[in-house]
């Protein structure tokens, strides 16, 4: 593969930045969430059990929106799937 081939286009590093900033704030509200619910949880022991429903849902939902950055990320490098695990 030649250096012009690895090249990003203007409008596909924007759509990368676009991608990762909808992740990011996708990210940051379930850890938002999950810090609010823990420090509730210190002063309320029952939101203890929302706070471990809360996590066992949304920490595979961070898990899965890291994952989609990563392929993004991937595609354009022209890296495929096995090699990128």
């Amino acid at each position: 593969m030649s250096e012009t081939d690895q090249t990003i286009s203007h409008e596909e590093l924007v759509q990368l930045q676009k991608k990762f900033s909808e992740i990011k704030h996708s990210i940051n509200n379930a850890l938002a969430v999950m810090m609010a619910l823990s420090e509730m949880s210190q002063r309320r022991p029952d939101y203890a059990e929302k706070l471990a429903t809360t996590v066992l849902s949304k920490a595979p939902q961070v898990g899965s929106s890291l994952q989609e950055l990563t392929q993004a990320l991937n595609e354009k490098a022209g890296v495929g799937p096995d090699i990128a695990r």
